[in-house]
């Protein structure tokens, strides 16, 4: 029973002595390496010192660093309404006789448009697409939903549309007041590249058909 507790006594002396063996060596190890991480950040630092060579600690200023100003911010989409704005607005004072074709209806088909455009509007070659109703509007009124309506048409791709000015028999004195008006109006848009008045089925002297193009 004795012998046995020697051997055991014995074989753990083995094992403690191997473990604080395993304990320096890895310690050596550990301390090696950071020998050698000292070793290449000196060298490193030797190296960099002498690829730049001398260097002069700058003295400390009090002037403030001062930033290049940034430009001011320019108002983009302001400036594209302002523009749009501008494209419709509409002027009451344009004289548009001589801009009217002397026929019986004083149609307009804008320079460059063949004449032959006209009468197939005339005679309802294109379908109308769309319409819009502005008898009855004070002028202010009418021109603003004439505007809108023109807007609306080109950014739908519409060609052919119809408005409808009346025939002026509520007006005092019985003048088709917006009919001189719209026509004035539409001459004055760019995307209108002729009209005529409407056939008798479609409103007759009260309205117009307006055949629109790209801008």
């Amino acid at each position: 029973m004795k012998a046995r507790k020697l051997s055991e006594l014995y074989a753990f002396k083995q094992a403690l002595t191997a473990a604080q063996r395993d304990s320096v060596e890895h310690e050596a190890v550990e301390r090696a390496a950071r020998e050698r991480v000292d070793v290449d950040v000196d060298v490193e630092q030797s190296l960099f010192a002498r690829s730049v060579g001398p260097v002069t600690t700058l003295v400390p200023s009090s002037r403030a660093r001062m930033l290049n100003p940034r430009p001011s911010p320019r108002p983009r989409q302001r400036e594209l309404d302002e523009q749009a704005v501008l494209r419709e607005a509409l002027s009451d004072e344009i004289d548009i006789d001589s801009l009217l074709d002397t026929d019986e209806t004083l149609s307009f088909r804008r320079p460059g448009i063949r004449p032959d455009i006209v009468r197939k509007l005339r005679r309802g070659h294109w379908s109308i697409q769309a319409q819009i109703d502005l008898h009855g509007l004070r002028r202010d009124e009418a021109r603003e939903q004439l505007a809108g309506f023109l807007r609306d048409a080109l950014l739908s791709r519409l060609r052919c549309v119809r408005i409808v000015h009346g025939k002026g028999n509520g007006s005092p004195g019985r003048e088709p007041v917006l009919k001189g008006k719209v026509r004035g109006w539409l001459v004055q848009r760019s995307e209108v590249i002729a009209f005529v008045q409407a056939r008798a089925s479609d409103g007759g002297s009260g309205a117009l058909v307006v055949l629109l193009g790209k801008v």
